[in-house]
């Protein structure tokens, strides 16, 4: 489903981020360097087999991206849809799983590959990694795939599910409860479950809402944080709370409180590689009855771009619980909805 019988034709969206950066002369802290040269630079050969174009979009560390960021990917990628068989987008790797989240959620129903990669290493560096993440990601990018994916290492992951997991090894990223969905060996090898091309109509969606709480729960945390930020007119929260989503009994009033006002909130764990089951202990029992949203398996990527992205599409208050626990790019395991309401 290629356009033409020539090269695969794919547009390379420029963001920064590692894979560009060089060292500060005075510092020698790594900062913002090269710019779309380098990348196609990383490997001249790719020109014999695919057409290459860059857009720039930014260059930054990726620490700075912002919702604004996101929006001018997702409308690049819309208004350029039609030219090219493949999207690649250069990002730094702080971010590169929120980025590819919210993607996963304004491109609905792309018929096409957006794969996202970057660097542990600037490209500057003999040793970086950059050419064979740049080298796969156009490769992904051409084939008989759609959706949003990040290719780093030897890993091909969800881009929904993808999360930085180190700062050190070269497969910085894992899928989060989950497994990849390809492997990159002597050859790119898919293994899971992934879409095929369709030219199905494109319905990017841009827009998050910036204003959501995000607060991580520890022993004599303050009520007065969360009255404040219910006046100071917050439109969401995400609880990382403790073990399965439990949280201090004196939180169960807020909660209502929330609920009245009608401001979603999305509670998740802290465990490492949890899944919220707010049914197993009486306080996650209580807060189930004030109407709160179970993150279940999703990552902390996946579920504050999902409710940035919906809080923007103004999402009635009372359909936001069932959008956000329903399954709409493979970001949360539909099972784990079936066990909660049969446990």
């Amino acid at each position: 489903m290629k356009l033409t019988g020539g090269k695969p034709r794919i547009c390379v969206l420029f963001c920064g981020g590692t894979i560009v950066m060089e060292p500060d002369p005075k510092t020698g802290a790594l900062d913002v360097g090269g710019g779309t040269e380098t990348i196609l630079n990383l490997e001249p050969r790719l020109r014999e087999a695919y057409d290459l174009n860059v857009i720039f979009i930014d260059n930054i560390d990726s620490s700075n991206m912002t919702m604004g960021h996101w929006d001018r990917l997702v409308k690049t990628i819309s208004e350029n849809y039609e030219k090219y068989d493949g999207f690649v987008i250069t990002h730094g790797t702080n971010t590169m799983g929120y980025t590819s989240s919210a993607l996963s959620f304004a491109l609905r129903g792309i018929g096409k590959p957006v794969v996202l990669t970057g660097a542990q290493i600037p490209a500057n560096k003999l040793e970086s990694d950059a050419r064979q993440n740049f080298v796969n990601a156009v490769k992904l990018a051409a084939m008989d795939i759609s959706g949003v994916y990040v290719v780093f290492g030897s890993r091909i992951m969800l881009g929904c599910r993808a999360k930085k997991d180190n700062e050190y090894d070269l497969n910085a990223f894992k899928t989060f409860n989950g497994k990849d969905v390809g492997e990159i060996g002597i050859k790119i090898q898919m293994n899971g479950k992934y879409a095929r091309r369709h030219e199905r109509k494109l319905e990017a969606k841009p827009g998050f809402e910036s204003n959501l709480a995000v607060i991580t729960m520890e022993p004599g945390i303050s009520g007065e944080m969360f009255n404040s930020l219910v006046e100071a007119g917050i439109q969401g929260f995400v609880l990382r709370a403790f073990g399965a989503g439990d949280m201090p009994h004196w939180l169960i009033s807020f909660l209502d409180e929330a609920h009245k006002r009608k401001i979603p909130v999305v509670v998740t764990t802290q465990c490492p590689n949890g899944v919220t089951r707010m049914n197993l202990n009486l306080v996650g029992k209580h807060a189930l009855e004030t109407g709160v949203i179970q993150a279940f398996d999703m990552s902390m990527e996946s579920m504050t771009t999902k409710l940035h992205w919906l809080l923007a599409h103004r999402t009635p208050y009372e359909k936001i619980k069932g959008m956000m626990e329903t399954d709409m790019c493979g970001e949360v395991a539909p099972q784990n909805k079936d066990d909660e309401e049969n446990g």
